[in-house]
């Protein structure tokens, strides 16, 4: 047998025929990295690792690792407090501004109670600081304005007299450049808010009143805005940035705000551009937690959430820092958001690193110049919440291509060590490539088949609060799927071929896979291309350093370890990665709407986290001795697992008050009018309106409830504006199961008023309408063109009227205290011919968030029904549909 470096399939026969070529075979095996000259004998098991050697160490490995991210989140405070920040004191805020509970945009609790307090805590800091070196002026604005936004597919956004507090800490002497610090005192319906946002402004209080007292006088100002209409689809900010006279000061700002409760804030996105933040950030934070795979995954759209920093950056044109915290997002909006879930220590943390960020910033000369520094964006990653690792993005793209040019050197080498078979290993790289790659097509494949098996059988969702059965299914599904192609791979298409050549082999096409996404990455400009960078630089170097003592004694148990102690940086940091994306996406899959299978998106994200996990593993699997062991326990694991899930024995919600994990219901008590042209009412029915926000709809509560059934379901009216239903937020795309119970009609004792005021033809042939309306704090409008018909213009926004998905336009309406009638108008083109049904089909609903009108008897009936684990968030609403 020729002595060369290819891999391929040794007939049985042949070996037999010549066991002298096969001697000369192993002589020859493995010159350099792996290649040439390894043992004068053939090659026997003492070179391989046992089954159970290899599970254990892999397992370990991952334990170890998974431990250490683990241990990172528990570890909230690093070291010593400075003192500066005073914990206790902001806690005692956050339990201020929360024990009033709920703070809907124009109830009482959020426009008087809050503000009040707000006030007053802000008086105590002036009186305090005034014999020091800075000065603080407080300003009450209270805004009305109107934009549009892309945000759930695009609607339009009005707001009256919304509050906003603006605090401006400044050096005596006056400052001409501010920073602005941001977060939102009110909050959603039904819940106390106390992570989204209280803790935020909480943590801001305790900070002015640091930076107040400071006895050096700061270079540059702060803008503390404690906004109070950031739920209502981030309307505050708006008012603010676009109308308030400091505004034009502030160079940058800092946005608090929280998709989760407690933990640790992070900091996950950045910009646009302006790279001294981020670095302002790596300098000054105490306990950094940052990530810019965070920022590029957010700012794609993906996460169906957004922030004030969209405002500031889209409206204001200043970058910022985007911090929140994104533990437990199972009770986010929740009844359970209370102050006792947030630890001290998260206070501590987010208030020690706002305070060093600010008095970092404001203390730079950077922030006088800033457009000086603004170009180029940052690659920035934190290693377990001890260090965060940032460089310009121009940095990371050499670094980058050098790890490239590292990996094609290393391979140019194997091709040249023996130029007559050169070609023969890239073939058989190829075709190891193939084999890779249709492992991870068939393992997806058949992970997705089980998750569809589970939703058909109704189980859907059983990971909610019992997660690591999710892995235990899944997980093990796709595992033992890779582990029996590459075994099949190894016995069937190999054959005989020596083991520790393949695995030899599978390492290379690890290698080449993740370089291959390292320059397909960096060529898309993406910062998270470090991350393939990490994955090639260190098992490239780990297997270099290595090459010796694996031609020596193959796959030893020094080797073995080695090896793995090679990756455990690049692959501690992926598990965090992988950490962060559990975190976030499981429990937004609980509030995705009904159409979205969350069980095949669960699936794809452990398979994707398995597929990429194991890449470099596959080199163990070639060179253990067998894999029989392992495939028997995923096996059993699998098989347990999915009995028990197929049994309904894991459900998927829990009332334990130490770790809840509810199931989200809207009801609304709604009465609908439907108007025809000539004004008169054709139709009126009420009825208990009721959403399922999650994809098992009404599944487990009609045991519960037996009158919500599937015989009450509504489908969507496609000729009437958003299906003839009081729509809050355009996401009717999302949840398209709906229940409608006959109920008693309601009667708010503050019912909304409308009315036409005037309707006539312009000059160029549009028909313009002018309406006023006077209702609650919130209202929704809904406007459909019918055929033919074009709305060309309206007095909201930028005037030019912006649409959603459907085609239908949303217009989002909130008011603080006293404000006036609400009054618009819009302009149509009619169609050319002429229809019975006219050329505009409008509705607009009322929501009673607060107050008397909130709750009816039989709403209040029904609420009580509901099991423990439930959450179900009502209120009273209207809905009056108009043709013109």
């Amino acid at each position: 047998m020729e002595s060369d470096t290819t891999v391929r399939r040794i007939k049985l026969n042949a070996i037999q025929n010549n066991s002298l070529k096969n001697t000369k075979y192993a002589h020859d095996q493995y010159d350099n990295n792996g290649y040439g000259d390894v043992q004068k004998k053939s090659e026997v098991n003492s070179f391989l690792l046992s089954e159970v050697g290899s599970t254990v160490l892999v397992v370990v490995f991952i334990l170890v690792l998974w431990g250490l991210v683990h241990l990172s989140l528990q570890q909230l405070v690093l070291g010593r407090s400075t003192g500066e920040f005073n914990a206790a004191r902001a806690r005692k805020h956050l339990e201020s501004i929360t024990s009033v509970g709920p703070r809907p945009v124009g109830s009482v609790e959020n426009e008087v109670i809050t503000v009040g307090y707000l006030l007053a805590e802000i008086e105590v800091i002036r009186e305090e600081s005034k014999a020091g070196p800075h000065a603080i002026t407080v300003d009450v604005q209270r805004p009305t304005g109107s934009f549009s936004i892309d945000f759930l597919g695009g609607f339009t956004s009005y707001y009256d007299k919304v509050t906003n507090i603006a605090v401006k800490l400044e050096p005596k002497s006056g400052a001409q450049h501010f920073m602005l610090a941001n977060c939102h005192f009110d909050s959603v319906a039904n819940s106390p808010g106390a992570s989204d946002d209280a803790v935020s402004c909480a943590v801001m209080l305790e900070v002015l009143h640091s930076l107040a007292n400071l006895s050096t006088p700061l270079l540059h100002g702060v803008v503390f805005l404690f906004n109070g209409a950031e739920e209502n689809v981030l309307q505050a900010s708006h008012g603010f940035i676009t109308q308030h006279p400091w505004a034009e000061k502030v160079r940058a700002f800092i946005n608090l705000e929280a998709a989760g409760v407690g933990g640790k804030e992070v900091v996950f996105q950045t910009g646009p551009e302006n790279p001294w933040l981020v670095q302002a950030y790596v300098h000054a934070a105490k306990h950094p937690f940052a990530s810019v795979v965070g920022q590029e995954v957010f700012q794609s759209g993906v996460i169906p959430s957004d922030t004030d920093f969209r405002i500031y950056r889209d409206f204001g044109h200043i970058p910022g820092i985007d911090l929140a915290f994104i533990e437990n997002g199972f009770i986010y909006h929740t009844k359970y958001d209370t102050p006792d879930r947030i630890l001290t220590d998260s206070i501590q943390r987010a208030g020690d690193n706002i305070l060093g960020v600010l008095k970092h910033l404001v203390m730079s000369e950077k922030l006088a110049d800033a457009s000086e520094y603004r170009h180029g964006n940052m690659v920035f990653f934190d290693l377990l919440g001890v260090v965060v690792v940032a460089y310009p993005a121009r940095v990371g793209t050499i670094i980058n291509c050098m790890a490239t040019m590292a990996t094609l050197f290393y391979f140019g080498k194997k091709y040249m060590l023996h130029r007559n078979m050169g070609g023969r290993y890239v073939q058989d790289l190829v075709i190891a490539v193939g084999v890779t790659l249709l492992s991870w097509l068939a393992t997806l494949l058949s992970v997705l088949i089980v998750a569809l098996l589970v939703t058909l059988l109704g189980r859907s969702m059983f990971w909610y609060n019992h997660f690591y059965a999710s892995i235990c299914l899944y997980g093990a599904a796709a595992t033992g799927k890779m582990i029996l192609i590459h075994t099949l791979a190894k016995n069937l298409y190999y054959g005989n071929v020596q083991q520790l050549e393949l695995g030899e082999l599978f390492f290379d096409v690890s290698l080449a896979l993740w370089c291959c996404s390292l320059v397909y990455l960096t060529q898309q400009g993406l910062c998270s291309a470090y991350v393939p960078m990490l994955m090639v630089a260190f098992p490239l170097i780990t297997k270099l350093l290595l090459a010796r003592e694996f031609k020596l004694r193959g796959a030893s148990v020094k080797y073995s370890i080695l090896f793995l102690v090679g990756l455990a940086l690049p692959y501690v940091h992926f598990m965090f990665l992988i950490w962060v994306v559990f975190e976030i996406f499981t429990p937004i899959l609980g509030r995705s709407g009904t159409e979205i299978p969350p069980d095949v998106v669960l699936a794809s994200l452990i398979t994707l986290a398995t597929v990429l996990l194991s890449s470099y593993f596959l080199h163990f699997i070639y060179l253990a001795r067998g894999t029989k062991w392992i495939l028997s326990v995923l096996g059993t694991v699998f098989t347990g697992v999915f009995l028990l899930v197929s049994c309904g024995m894991l459900f998927p919600y829990s009332s334990d008050p130490s770790c809840p994990r509810p199931k989200r219901v809207f009801l609304q008590h709604t009465t609908r009018t439907f108007h025809g042209l000539d004004g008169q009412v054709e139709h009126k029915d009420s009825g208990l309106w009721i959403n399922s926000f999650d994809f098992t709809a009404m599944q487990h509560i009609t045991p519960h409830i037996p009158e919500i059934n599937d015989t009450i379901r509504q489908r969507c009216q496609e000729d009437l504006p958003f299906c003839g239903f009081p729509w809050f937020l355009p996401v009717k795309f999302l949840v398209k199961k709906n229940w409608y119970l006959p109920a008693e009609e309601v009667s708010p004792k503050s019912p909304m008023k409308f009315r036409l005021v005037s309707k006539h033809q312009t000059e160029w042939g549009t028909i313009r309408l002018s309406f006023e309306a006077e209702g609650p704090s919130h209202m929704s409008l809904y406007l459909l063109p019918h055929s033919g018909a074009t709305l060309t213009s309206w007095s909201l926004g930028d005037g030019i009227p912006k649409f959603d998905l459907s085609g239908e336009y949303f217009i989002f309406y909130s008011h603080g205290l006293e404000a006036p009638v609400w009054n618009f108008w819009f302009e149509i083109q009619p169609s050319s011919t002429e229809s019975d049904e006219g050329m505009i089909s409008m509705a607009i609903s009322s929501h009673y968030f607060f107050g008397e009108d909130k709750l009816t008897p039989q709403l209040d009936l029904m609420l009580q029904r509901f099991p423990l684990w439930a959450f179900p968030s009502s209120w009273v609403s209207t809905y009056d549909m108009y043709r013109y």
